[in-house]
């Protein structure tokens, strides 16, 4: 049984960068799409860039395209997301799911019922 495990959290100034890493304990990512998600204190959590399970095919909502990108390493065990340029409002909990059979933007817009998920990192951006 799968379980995404997430790292890389931290503090970080306004306008620098962070890179998350999501590796599966249970199983491989390899076949499977894989998203970040992300859960600011008193909002719903949202989708902020997701990876076909052939890689080809990405996604990213206007909020942090540009500035987000997710990617996955050569023998495709662990999804990176890289974070440039981060602002105050990128901060929350990010989370790592992964699922099968689906697209990138369906998954990011929750069009999907994910139930393998990580246990979640705080990236706090702040001066």
């Amino acid at each position: 049984h799968l379980q995404p495990v997430e790292s890389g959290g931290g503090l970080v100034q306004p306008g620098k960068s962070l890179i998350l890493s999501c590796v599966a304990s249970g199983d491989t990512l390899k076949n499977y799409f894989v998203g970040w998600f992300r859960q600011a204190p008193g909002k719903e959590r949202e989708g902020v860039a997701c990876i076909s399970e052939s890689d080809r095919i990405t996604y990213y909502p206007d909020s942090v395209k540009g500035r987000f990108t997710i990617s996955r390493n050569k023998d495709k065990t662990t999804v990176f997301l890289q974070m440039n340029n981060l602002a105050p409002e990128d901060t929350g909990v990010y989370y790592c799911a992964a699922h099968l059979f689906t697209t990138p933007q369906t998954m990011c817009n929750g069009g999907e019922d994910l139930n393998l998920w990580g246990q979640g990192t705080q990236v706090t951006v702040s001066t």
